[in-house]
């Protein structure tokens, strides 16, 4: 029997792919979501899509579910109406709604009903980041400092707590944003206030709370701080550092195994260069593969009557990194063949990311960018080619510098001075978040010849979705639900060792 998952919070559900992922020694699965919640629109429906695709035995998908993805003239109701068992399943798992307070009963009917009197099962999730996140909390203490304070997503971990209160899982796993660990409302410190609710979790006369581990190999004691984990460090191509609290119920005598660090890293380059060469839109103009590769060309012969720029860069431009292949925008869906060659990496976990019955990438468009940002692209990625790091604001010619008004201060190296930020071939990218749904500024492709920032099956790359994993709405949509996700091989790596954990829990019963 598959052990029950509970994921509140669950977003396009990262964390759930992982868990839902393990596979006991007879290729059964190890954990089932028997309920997710999630209350954005899009996060469901990508949610609910991969809650159909989990219905079926593994190699048993039916081929609509690509032809859907493949975008050949199949609806998703079509699709579901063709599959109805599996989709009602789907629908009944991946639920839209908010966790809120008013809507305890009604929640906590739904997790009775999918849980059916299950007592070994593990709830997972992470309330929302943005208030924890450093980014999130200076753009609100910026515009007004009270809007920080009273911002109500600093109490969504309650409804996590509640259900933790109401139902007493065995083990929870609870996920966050490292900026948790400094954030203070009204003068407190909201991670130590969160651990200490988490630990009393159900405490009364009769029962006690949860004692809570990390997963840090590392740490000695759990301090707020031990509670970090460095995905980089867990064959993750991401330098993405999350806060992971596991909680077992304190009458159980059983405590997780930490995770096992690699000592090899996984590149950018590793994780997206096989994916399809296309280039980037032009925005406000007339746009063709034509007029873009004419815009650069111009910009490259004139490196040297503008403003100097360093002489490496300058001849990095001039020998040609404008593109002599005729480039597309890319699409919702591109046929295999226009791939590269997968790195070692993506051949060791070929099983993971790629499927032969797809034949092709999904989610893999380019964005538009105005001419001058196509300049500062070109101009950031031959700068990182050359020097092997990205420039600063004030590494720009003063001619590509963004006319914002704090740029001399950016250039002074007081404030955000990795405006334009491109992803190194040779390292871990950084976090992907969900502020790529609002440009490309700090995801810029390290192909020189592409001019363009990432596409969100390059995000969902780094984050490790699987190939076959779609994303619905539309593309700014689809970027924010990839930058809030867990990195699904992480999660399954989390998983492993709440399977043990669970494991230990079974045979001693």
């Amino acid at each position: 029997m598959s052990i029950p998952v509970i994921d509140l919070f669950a977003g396009p559900g990262g964390l759930g792919e992982g868990f839902s992922s393990l596979r006991d020694q007879n290729g059964n699965p190890v954990f089932k979501i028997h309920l997710s919640i999630e209350k954005d629109h899009f996060a469901h429906k990508t949610l609910e899509l991969r809650s159909f695709f989990r219905q079926f035995p593994d190699g048993k998908v039916p081929e609509d579910y690509y032809r859907y993805i493949r975008r050949e003239g199949i609806t998703k109701e079509e699709l579901f109406s063709r599959n109805e068992r599996e989709a009602k399943a789907a629908q009944k798992e991946a639920w839209r709604f908010e966790l809120a307070k008013e809507h305890a009963l009604e929640i906590d009917e739904r997790i009775k009903e999918a849980l059916d009197g299950e007592q070994l099962w593990v709830l997972i999730g992470g309330p929302p980041c943005q208030a924890y996140s450093i980014v999130g909390r200076s753009r609100m203490r910026g515009s007004d400092p009270s809007k920080y304070e009273n911002d109500p997503r600093h109490y969504l971990y309650k409804e996590y707590l509640r259900t933790l209160t109401t139902h007493r899982p065995p083990v929870f796993v609870m996920e966050n944003v490292k900026g948790i660990l400094s954030s203070r409302v009204n003068g407190e410190a909201i991670f130590e206030k969160i651990l200490h609710d988490l630990s009393l979790a159900g405490h009364n006369d009769s029962q006690k709370g949860y004692r809570l581990y990390t997963l840090n190999p590392y740490a000695q004691k759990a301090q707020p701080g031990d509670f970090v984990i460095h995905a980089e460090k867990h064959n993750i191509p991401q330098r993405r550092h999350r806060v992971i609290v596991v909680g077992v119920r304190s009458d159980l005598d059983v405590k997780p195994e930490p995770l096992y660090e690699r000592q090899t890293t996984v590149t950018v380059g590793d994780a997206i260069l096989d994916l399809p060469r296309i280039r980037s839109g032009i925005s406000k103009e007339l746009d063709s593969f034509a007029v873009w590769s004419g815009i650069l060309e111009e910009f490259s012969k004139n490196t040297g009557r503008l403003e100097p720029m360093p002489e490496d860069v300058r001849k990095e431009i001039e020998m040609g990194c404008i593109s002599r292949d005729h480039l597309t925008l890319g699409g919702e869906f591109i046929p295999i063949e226009l791939g590269g060659h997968p790195s070692v990496w993506l051949k060791e976990y070929a099983w993971w990311f790629m499927d032969e019955r797809l034949k092709g990438y999904s989610n893999h468009s380019a964005r538009s960018h105005i001419r001058q940002d196509l300049f500062r692209y070109l101009y950031a990625s031959c700068y990182a080619k050359a020097r092997k790091t990205f420039p600063r604001i004030a590494d720009f010619p003063y001619y590509l510098r963004p006319a914002h008004h704090n740029v001399e201060d950016a250039a002074a190296g007081k404030l955000f001075t990795d405006r334009f930020r491109v992803q190194l071939e040779d390292k871990p990218s950084t976090t992907v978040v969900s502020h790529i749904s609002k440009d490309g500024h700090y995801f810029i492709h390290p192909d020189t010849t592409q001019c363009r920032s990432l596409t969100v099956r390059e995000a969902a790359r780094l984050q490790t979705f699987p190939d076959n994993y779609f994303f619905e709405g539309n593309r700014t949509s689809q970027y924010t639900q990839v930058g809030n996700a867990v990195p699904p091989l992480l999660a399954r790596q989390i998983g492993q060792s709440m399977a043990e954990l669970l494991g230990m829990l079974y045979n001693s019963t």
